[in-house]
């Protein structure tokens, strides 16, 4: 595909050299300038219209790793500015791995892995408050809570802080609500969603009556007050999360039968991407007040990918990576038709079998990169960076509004209770830096019935005490036989 300026050079589309913006141009050319007046109509400004994606250098990868070869279209990848998390294949189970991002090169075979499902793990995320919680959904019917300590793993986890059951089929999509505190939103393909108050364990909000078939996607809006829904059976919802109604419905938002993926952009518009009936991949934008006609809807290829979109609030670009792809493209969406403007695209050899994001808060501001990919291959991570052309290594502002910190603003108890709770948002002027301590996650002494309950029966608890107890013991034992030596030596000198 080309760009809707490509035939238009030398004219002014290469208008912003030196930083020089159209606007000045035109401040200075002479109104009578007819062909000036034409290009001016045709080439749309955009500071992101020069905005292009770079693969890192080979040692900067992550290598050698058995990427999960499951057919399920999430990203498979998690990322945060401490931690990269991978699902892997696993013998007898689901696995996933989760690296210090400094940790690049080949990774040894021996690594350790979080492995306590028992089935292969579907989808995994970080927590947006606490860098150090990640949430994984199974194809064992359970979601499990995870924390990896500050250094990456040095053994194989299997116990997960919070074992969460409640769906009777797999589960195939999670995620953390953006601003109140330990609020876990989970689909499965039992067609229910459920929220989740992690620190108690426990489902808040059970929505099993709505969706009549497999839930394809499911997201939050900025402020966590509104959840949109993707479904097999071609429609789209828009449901209020604590009474689990829907607000605004769209049937046949695309016309073909394969899946369908739905993201909040901004002013509560939506974007979405589907197939027509030709199976054509296809782009939209919707505004749920006058759902009846989309606002644009354009035809991109005919590829069988399905386009996962990832929508970054700050700078208004939409990025959508095709599973099976070696490209991703990018959009920016505006309030002027047709408000989802392509800007270009970056391309690779190889396929890519998962996408992570990573968040604001973990880019490079000084070299003006504005998005960062990790790119899953068979057999390596690979991070790809969106960086836009300026000359100066100042700070720059516009690219750069504050953007959502780690805070949250509510805990799970005050959000189900009915407050919501905006967005807290931070300066990235000098990077990121913790002010203050990561949300500490705190289980409620409550949970700890609901936890040995969930483990199955009170056997297997009991066993798992015995064997503490054991281990204490050895311990015990150990330390005694070391102090009676140290005392022997002692007595000798």
């Amino acid at each position: 595909m080309r760009s809707e300026c490509s035939y238009l050079r030398p004219s002014l589309c290469e208008c912003r050299v030196s930083g020089v913006a159209a606007e000045t141009l035109e401040a200075e050319s002479p109104p009578h300038d007819s062909q000036f007046t034409m290009s001016r109509r045709v080439v749309r400004t955009s500071k992101f219209r020069h905005v292009f994606g770079q693969a890192v250098k080979a040692d900067q990868c992550y290598d050698d790793i058995r990427i999960s070869q499951m057919t399920w279209d999430s990203n498979f990848c998690s990322v945060n500015p401490k931690f990269v998390a991978m699902i892997v294949d696993a013998s007898g189970g689901g696995a996933f791995m989760v690296l210090p991002l400094t940790k690049t090169g080949r990774i040894d075979m021996s690594y350790p892995t979080v492995c306590g499902h028992t089935g292969p793990v579907l989808d995994i995320e970080f927590c947006p408050h606490n860098d150090n919680i990640i949430a994984s959904g199974s194809e064992d019917c359970s979601v499990m809570i995870w924390e990896i300590p500050d250094g990456g793993l040095t053994t194989s986890l299997t116990d997960p802080v919070v074992k969460l059951d409640g769906h009777s089929k797999r589960v195939g999509i999670l995620s953390w609500h953006p601003t109140a505190h330990n609020v876990l939103m989970s689909a499965g393909c039992d067609n229910v969603v459920i929220l989740w108050n992690v620190a108690r364990g426990e489902a808040a909000v059970r929505i099993d009556s709505v969706h009549t078939d497999l839930i394809y996607s499911a997201c939050w809006n900025r402020d966590g007050s509104r959840i949109l829904t993707a479904c097999k059976d071609k429609t789209m919802r828009v449901l209020d999360p604590r009474k689990g109604t829907v607000l605004f419905e769209k049937e046949k938002a695309h016309e073909g039968s394969r899946p369908i993926r739905a993201v909040f952009v901004n002013d509560g518009k939506i974007l979405t991407t589907g197939f027509s009936r030709m199976s054509e991949r296809q782009v939209a934008l919707w505004d749920p007040k006058k759902f009846g006609e989309p606002l644009t809807l354009q035809e991109l290829d005919t590829s069988s990918g399905v386009l996962l979109p990832f929508f970054d609030p700050d700078t208004g670009v939409v990025y959508l990576c095709g599973k099976g792809d070696s490209s991703i493209r990018y959009f920016e969406v505006t309030d002027e038709a047709p408000y989802v403007h392509y800007l270009s695209m970056y391309s690779s050899k190889e396929s890519q079998k998962g996408m992570g994001y990573m968040p604001k808060r973990g880019l490079e501001v000084n070299k003006c990169e504005i998005a960062r990919f990790y790119k899953l291959h068979e057999r390596k991570c690979e991070p790809i960076v969106m960086t836009v052309p300026r000359k100066s290594d100042l700070f720059q502002e516009d690219l750069y509004p504050d953007t959502i910190g780690p805070e949250p603003s509510v805990e799970a108890d005050e959000w189900f209770e009915g407050k919501d709770g905006q967005p807290i948002l931070i300066s990235l002027k000098d990077g990121f830096v913790a002010t203050t301590k990561a949300k500490e996650f705190k289980v409620h002494k409550s949970l700890l019935k609901t936890t040995t309950a969930s483990a199955g029966n009170q056997q297997e608890g009991s066993g798992e005490v015995q064997s503490l107890r054991k281990e204490v013991k050895d311990l015990k034992a150990a330390i005694e036989e070391l102090t009676k030596r140290v005392s022997e030596l002692e007595s000798k000198h």
